[in-house]
């Protein structure tokens, strides 16, 4: 599918670097946007509250003055992640500072829009929504949600069980707009791959875990570039929603990654309450199935054009595949 013509000449890579709880960081977002692609953070990272107007403050403006100093440049817009659910008591908060700012894109997750749209596109801000099922999907569409992130199985965090071919092609029969593409995927050819499957842009987490920027210690990306898909362990117990995580971390903070009881998902809070809760994120870390093809920890810079030189192989390669058949369909 063709970008959306709003995004028409502003990425350099159909690509949007998912917004990681604590990992991702002004840092982050910055060099992602200077490479391209979308770069995007949770607004809860910004700590104090009051954080966050100074952290897209910042965004902002050395966007801008990269911009003006490289005028050919694609330099992309950025996004801030709200997570829509009553456990989060500074949403209407951080909605505010947001509005304020004019903060182009905002990815909503969990929660259907419904709290924000009206705020949101009072300024004519987009909203991206994180959904797993074809119910999800149809509500926030119902609620305002201008594009739709499909988080499939294989994602890292908070992830769905559907096989993208699957839930690309049911949303594509209801939906013509933007459809973004999570889950296991780690090189240019895959995002390649989610446009040939139908979806607008690719959405890379756990790839930019392992770069010199995240907000994410030697450890944490070290074990991302040691695992493999095998090591990933899906489940409730951490957050009250089902996610994908580090079987070596779980088994670091003293569990068994094998026998993990479920969760309550009424009991679901993102204000790290608990003994289990307090290490969730900070000792027990999210990827996603995709880290067993991540090899290194480079700069986010170094990460984007190794993932537009694969990108254009493998389309090239494409190419040169289709023209005997082309040939002899003429």
């Amino acid at each position: 599918m063709p970008l959306p013509s709003y995004l028409e000449g502003r990425l350099s890579l159909p690509l949007i670097g998912a917004p990681l709880f604590i990992v991702s960081n002004p840092d982050l977002v910055i060099e992602q946007c200077k490479a391209g692609i979308m770069g995007a953070f949770p607004a809860l990272n910004a700590r104090p509250p009051e954080m966050l107007d100074q952290w897209i403050g910042r965004i902002k403006s050395e966007l801008d003055a990269h911009a003006k100093a490289h005028p050919g440049a694609i330099v992309a817009p950025f996004a801030v992640n709200q997570i829509v659910h009553r456990s989060n008591e500074r949403l209407e908060h951080d909605v505010d500072v947001c509005v304020k700012h004019e903060v182009p894109f905002i990815i909503s997750s969990l929660q259907a829009p419904t709290a924000i749209e009206r705020q949101i596109h009072s300024y004519g801000g987009r909203i991206y929504h994180d959904v797993t099922t074809i119910r999800h999907a149809k509500k926030a569409l119902d609620e305002g949600a201008d594009g739709l992130i499909l988080v499939c199985a294989g994602a890292g965090g908070h992830a769905g069980t559907m096989s993208p071919f699957a839930l690309v092609a049911e949303v594509r029969q209801f939906f013509d707009g933007p459809i973004i593409l999570s889950g296991a995927m780690a090189t240019g050819g895959q995002i390649l791959a989610a446009q040939a499957m139908g979806a607008d842009l690719a959405y890379f987490g756990t790839r930019f875990i392992a770069s010199k920027e995240a907000n994410a210690s030697d450890r944490y990306k070290q074990m991302v570039v040691e695992s493999q898909a095998a090591d990933i362990v899906y489940t409730s117990l951490f957050s009250g929603v089902k996610g994908n995580y580090l079987a070596h971390s779980i088994a670091e903070a003293g569990l068994d990654p094998a026998n993990l009881p479920e969760a309550d998902k009424s009991k679901m809070d993102f204000r790290s309450r608990g003994s289990v809760e307090r290490r969730t994120w900070r000792d027990i870390w999210s990827a996603g199935q995709s880290s067993g093809m991540i090899a290194d920890v480079p700069s986010t810079t170094e990460i984007v054009e190794r993932l537009r030189r694969e990108y254009e192989s493998a389309k090239q390669g494409l190419w040169a595949q289709s023209e005997p058949f082309l040939a002899s369909a003429a």
